[in-house]
């Protein structure tokens, strides 16, 4: 399961399961969920979700 941690580790502990995520052609990150494959959330500042893992 994954953990935010302590106070002020700065850092996730372990991984976000049955999630995946993969990247749109204008350069967003979605967020999936890996049992019914249906979209969840969408990153607008380009950059990656932490601690899930990335569709090949």
């Amino acid at each position: 399961m994954a953990t935010n941690g302590k106070a002020g580790d700065g850092y996730r502990h372990g991984a976000v399961r049955e999630r995946s995520q993969t990247q749109t052609r204008s350069g967003h990150w979605v967020k999936r969920d890996a049992n019914t494959g249906r979209f969840i959330n969408v990153k607008s500042d380009g950059k990656p979700f932490k601690g899930v893992r990335k569709e090949k």
